[in-house]
């Protein structure tokens, strides 16, 4: 009878990064001797020749042979996650398809902008911001929106710090420098609107006090009616043989506007890397701003457009080559405000994100839909008959979350039977505000008496729940007079009675990415401190 096959060595052979293939490839070898007694299985406890035939020996479950192949496992597995984890490309993991598009996205760069903390001022638009935009042409004639073909010409990235906080500044802004020589504006982060544009002397009509010098543009830079992002921002039937200028006029929910014409000047920006970019793109030279958007003292000097809009500022990367047309904000749930920006596919955790598909439609904004609405295990009627579903907008450009009219009535219902709580009218901060007995400093005071509203979207792999999670302290804020105020209006007060819109205050404490390649949002739990690039581990 011929003897079982014995393992006699192994062999791991692990191949150097792509992009540095000096560093060689390593082989560890593993050998076992068949005269090395510490490998060997022990002998049979009786000498006579039978003994080995006609006794079977009881399997051990520490055996020397298990114990080889485990630890010969734990090795491999280790080698592997090192591979995985310290190389740029583990290329022995990856087919030929596989390995271009991680090289593809290995020569991506991220930009990284950081959101600023504003001082208090702008009091009104605190309460109830809401700037999801609308751009028209000056006859009235709303814009055709389509969301812009991805490119295979991408090469850069950028992170851009953010500050600012719910309350009581109510915005988050970013800065960016524009012109050459290049100067400085802080725009407010919104990915509910289109249109980039800085306060501009044009000369300026109506124009609040900003922090920085308004925006000069020379003659040179004024974008004329023919070029292709003036045509897709007024339409075919809008086109103006004659003009010199491309006009605009924006008009936002909460009925402020800003009325403009269009420039093309010079972005400059840092990579994730450290290079310097110098990039054209074309924004709104912005003479004439009504309502809320002139309300002064202003801490910001226009807004900046994330949209999905072709001529939003991602997507003008984009179709330049620049980056990948994905975009993420993280805002800390800290009081104290901040977080980041960036544009490109740099930062985009490649394991741990929930993702939901957006609709589509003529529609650039982020919008997905929920089947179901929860304010703990109590279900929150939306209105609407049998299984209609919620449309949802992320919008970084409010301040606070807005409901449906019903579900609102719903939520208000089951918080003014709280107890513990007694309603402040007097506390003017936000629509209801509640007081207590005890003093309170923080939500974590009184978020005992809370529970999480829970948006229920479709199931992953037909049974495993897909769901945003709203903590107290992402619907919640302490006024100045020590009371706790309910962060989430009635999307009536907007003419969206029947959306949910996620405001700031329920976006912060997770790192929200908005991917218009695939056409998906995501979003996972993070501190927002300090952003990593996530390049790896695909093999999770």
């Amino acid at each position: 009878m011929e003897p079982n096959p014995q393992l006699h060595g192994v062999v791991i052979i692990s191949l150097p990064p792509s992009d540095d293939p000096s560093k060689g490839k390593t082989i560890t070898a593993f050998t076992l001797s068949d005269g090395d007694s510490s490998f060997a299985p022990p002998p049979p406890t009786s000498s006579s020749p039978f003994s080995q035939s006609l006794s079977t020996p009881r399997p051990s479950l520490f055996s020397p042979k298990k114990a080889i192949y485990s630890l010969l496992a734990a090795v491999f597995i280790a080698v592997s996650m090192y591979g995985c984890l310290y190389s740029e490309f583990p290329v022995q993991l990856l087919s030929g398809s596989e390995l271009g598009e991680e090289m593809r996205k290995n020569d991506t760069k991220s930009f990284l902008l950081q959101l600023y903390p504003k001082q208090r001022g702008r009091i009104l638009r605190e309460i109830g911001d809401v700037k999801l935009a609308q751009v028209k042409v000056r006859d009235g004639i709303e814009e055709r929106k389509t969301r812009s073909d991805s490119t295979d010409l991408v090469n850069s990235s950028t992170v851009f710090p953010i500050q600012g906080n719910v309350y009581p500044d109510g915005q988050y802004y970013t800065s960016i420098f524009v012109g050459n020589p290049p100067r400085p504006y802080y725009l407010d982060v919104d990915t509910g609107s289109d249109l980039t544009w800085i306060q501009c002397d044009a000369p300026c009509t109506n124009c609040a006090k900003g922090p920085h010098p308004l925006y000069r543009p020379a003659k040179g830079k004024i974008v004329p009616p023919r070029d292709s992002l003036c045509q897709e921002l007024q339409g075919n039937q809008n086109y103006c043989a004659t003009c010199r200028q491309c006009d605009y006029e924006i008009e936002y929910a909460d009925r402020s506007s800003s009325v403009g014409v269009l420039a093309r000047d010079e972005m400059h920006l840092i990579t994730s890397d450290g290079d310097k970019e110098k990039l054209s793109f074309v924004f709104g030279c912005a003479y004439d701003q009504r309502g809320q958007l002139l309300a002064s003292p202003a801490k910001t000097d226009g807004i900046l457009g994330l949209s999905g809009a072709r001529i939003s500022l991602p997507s003008q990367l984009a179709n330049q080559g620049v980056i990948s047309n994905i975009i993420g904000h993280c805002i800390t749930s800290e009081p104290s405000g901040g977080g980041y920006l960036f544009l490109g596919d740099d930062y985009v955790p490649r394991w741990g994100v929930t993702w939901v598909s957006t609709l589509n439609g003529l529609s650039s904004l982020y919008h997905t839909s929920v089947q179901k609405m929860r304010f703990g295990n109590q279900e929150l009627s939306a209105g609407g008959q049998g299984n209609k579903l919620i449309q949802v907008i992320f919008d970084s450009g409010s301040s606070y979350t807005y409901f449906p009219h019903d579900a609102y009535t719903n939520l208000v219902s089951s918080l003014k039977s709280i107890s513990s709580l007694v309603q402040d009218d007097s506390d003017k901060t936000l629509p209801l505000c509640w007081k207590t007995d005890f003093p309170i400093s923080s939500i974590n005071d009184v978020k005992k008496y809370f529970k999480p509203v829970t948006l229920h979207f479709a199931n992953r792999w037909l049974f495993v729940p897909t769901t945003y999670v709203i903590p107290p302290e992402g619907y919640l804020i302490i006024s100045e007079k020590g009371n706790v105020c309910l962060g989430i209006f009635d999307g009536m007060d907007v003419q969206h009675g029947s959306t949910i819109i996620l405001g700031d205050i329920s976006l912060r404490g997770k790192l929200v990415i908005y991917d218009n390649e695939q056409n998906r949002i995501g979003w996972v739990q993070s501190n927002c401190v300090k952003p990593q690039k996530t390049n790896f581990p695909f093999l999770f």
